[in-house]
């Protein structure tokens, strides 16, 4: 049985989610984090996009991804294959590296785009590897709320949606239930 093709367009926007195969491990260091970011700007050189936010937690990523003229197929195929060779050689290992097709999630309003970022932002906290999200290092959130520039994200769309002052309005927008 053949997969339903994804929904794309050119500005169509995605909560993109990868889970490491059998649930193990994608990341053993921060070694493999560093590389997996620099394969991340490596590929948004090759197939520009707009990354509004992302969690690299131990076992899965969150990437909220804005395409511009490349399917997100391509993007994805991209960054995944060239990071499975990656931790592969590294770990000696053969096989694959994640679990299934990625997950995907076509952002059709601005309630869901604010909310799958408050997701993505929260789950080190929710998950309880953190007491408060700015403190987890492999996410996007620190870099809003400190005002951190961050060469992989594009913080202005998240936060054209709070009034002044923004970066406190989208704190409290995070923090609230």
């Amino acid at each position: 049985m053949s997969r339903k093709p994804r929904i794309w367009y050119p500005g169509a926007t995605y909560h993109i989610y990868k889970r490491g195969n059998r649930r193990s491990d994608l990341f053993h260091d921060n070694s493999d984090r560093y590389k997996y970011f620099n394969l991340l700007a490596d590929t948004k050189q090759r197939y520009p996009f707009t990354l509004h936010s992302y969690c690299l937690m131990t076992n899965h990523i969150h990437l909220l991804l804005q395409t511009d003229q490349h399917n997100i197929g391509l993007i994805m195929q991209d960054l995944n294959f060239r990071y499975a060779i990656y931790f592969n050689k590294k770990y000696s290992l053969e096989g694959h590296v994640f679990q299934n097709r990625y997950g995907s999630s076509l952002i059709t309003s601005d309630a869901k785009f604010l909310n799958i970022g408050k997701y993505i932002h929260l789950n080190p906290s929710e998950a309880k590897m953190v007491k408060k999200p700015e403190n987890y290092k492999w996410s996007s959130y620190h870099y809003y709320v400190t005002n951190t520039p961050n060469q992989l994200i594009t913080k202005q769309k998240t936060l054209s949606y709070f009034s002044a002052p923004q970066i406190e309005n989208f704190r409290r927008f995070t923090m609230e239930p």
